[in-house]
């Protein structure tokens, strides 16, 4: 059984950083359901509007947001009021920790993902689909095949 692709949606300055390698953990509302290994494709929200880079999922954990923030801030890329704020009314805190982050040399436009049909980007994450344009699942593919399959 293949693992399904995480598409995850993050601002600009979120994407720069996990890219450069200064944030480490991604902070979620909701679950995400996703097994260690499992491919993460970034794409950058406006103003850049393009899938910029892949990582691999280490682990998801689950945490009440004080213990969340006192454990992992400093891999957080937040403050401590956006930190607060993003999770105002929620529980939990779902983080997110990737690892092989690879940046794209090409950044795939949202319009050339466009170019195949109705593609649109998440507004939070959501798993690629067969119907997603080729481009995308091309970017899976090879990612898989550059991994052996993993």
């Amino acid at each position: 059984m293949s693992q399904r692709t995480l598409l995850l949606s993050l601002r600009p300055r979120f994407a720069d950083a996990i890219l450069s390698g200064t944030k480490t953990v991604e902070l979620r509302r909701r679950p995400i359901n996703a097994q260690p290994g499992t491919l993460v494709i970034l794409y950058s929200s406006a103003p850049v509007m393009a899938i910029v880079g892949t990582a691999r999922l280490r682990q998801v954990m689950v945490s009440d947001p004080q213990t969340a923030w006192g454990n992992h801030h400093p891999a957080l890329g937040l403050q401590k009021d956006e930190y607060d704020g993003y999770l105002d009314g929620s529980p939990l805190a779902y983080l997110l920790h990737l690892t092989q982050v690879c940046t794209l040399n090409e950044p795939l436009h949202l319009h050339r993902l466009r170019q195949d049909g109705g593609f649109h980007p998440p507004q939070s994450f959501r798993y690629v689909a067969p119907s997603d344009p080729l481009p995308l699942r091309e970017l899976v593919g090879s990612t898989q095949r550059r991994d052996g399959g993993r």
